[in-house]
């Protein structure tokens, strides 16, 4: 059996590397063959990544997050809780979406954002620098936050 320790407190896990992209997978994630790991991304938990999704860089996707779509999850983005990225959605750089979360369309989630709680992000919604979208808020259309 071949395990890997996703650093998340848990230890040496069964895993596997990704078919497409050679990136460790926990095998208690499921991620389909259309989707691409990379070499340095790590998927684990009980996430789900699927449709033509990419997960790359030093991205993280784990606990119970799904990525789907043709949605992309890079450099050293966090998607994890409960958390959703799909369509053609962008989490890249240090964002973070988590807890339950939902980040779609076109939307873009990058920098040091971050977008946690019960808060959407959608259409061509942008959130970048050190901006934080929490609670019930919902950021959508062509509107843009930063801080």
């Amino acid at each position: 059996m071949t395990t890997h320790d996703f650093q998340d407190g848990n230890g040496e896990v069964p895993a596997h590397h990704h078919s497409n992209g050679n990136g460790w997978v926990a095998d208690t994630a499921t991620v389909e063959p259309s989707v691409y790991v990379g070499p340095n991304a790590r998927v684990f938990g009980d996430a789900r990544v699927f449709g033509d999704a990419r997960v790359s860089g030093n991205a993280r996707v784990f606990v119970n997050a799904k990525v789907f779509g043709n949605a992309r999850v890079f450099g050293d983005a966090r998607v994890f809780g409960n958390a959703e990225v799909f369509d053609n959605a962008r989490v890249f750089v240090n964002a973070k979406v988590f807890v339950n979360a939902k980040v779609f369309g076109n939307a873009w989630v990058f920098g040091d954002a971050r977008v946690s709680g019960n808060a959407r992000v959608s259409g061509n919604a942008v959130v970048f620098g050190n901006a934080v979208v929490f609670g019930n808020a919902v950021v959508f259309g062509n509107a843009e936050v930063s801080s």
